[in-house]
């Protein structure tokens, strides 16, 4: 199983693949915005959304 996830909107997902995985959560911001958009709450997410300031790592840990 593999998680991704989208840091700023806090959202997650996950799949059997990484590519699965990718996709599912590429459809789960979308959703994501549609909802925030339909709720008039978008543009609260605009400050998050343009941040220059990002940073992402990914590690390995043995179990």
């Amino acid at each position: 199983m593999y998680v991704s996830k989208c840091q700023e909107l806090e959202v997650a997902s996950c799949g059997d693949t990484p590519e699965e995985a990718l996709d599912n959560i590429r459809e789960a911001i979308e959703l994501y915005l549609e909802n925030a958009r339909e709720l008039g709450i978008l543009e609260d997410l605009e400050p998050i959304l343009t941040s220059r300031h990002k940073f992402t790592s990914v590690i390995e840990v043995e179990a």
